[in-house]
């Protein structure tokens, strides 16, 4: 299932939002990784290909979550 990674940046007002194909376990685990002092740049691949590279140091806040499905149409309403 795939997850939303919300990051806040310090210094910074807009988050990052990468939707990757990751389970929720795997994205925390990255994360939580990450900010343990293991790695110095977190990173993300989202379910385009696109590829995130985050200074650990920058991070000020992470949210990982399941992403909604969103739904198109009249069924939407």
């Amino acid at each position: 299932m795939a997850v939303d990674v919300k990051i806040g940046i310090t210094d910074s007002s807009r988050e990052v939002v990468v939707h990757t194909e990751k389970s929720s376990d795997e994205a925390h685990a990255a994360v939580e990784a990450a900010l343990a002092g293991d790695e110095q740049l977190l990173r993300l691949e989202d379910d385009k290909g696109s590829r995130y590279l985050i200074p650990v140091t920058k991070i000020a806040y992470v949210e990982v979550g399941v992403s909604d499905a969103r739904k198109v149409g009249f069924g939407a309403i």
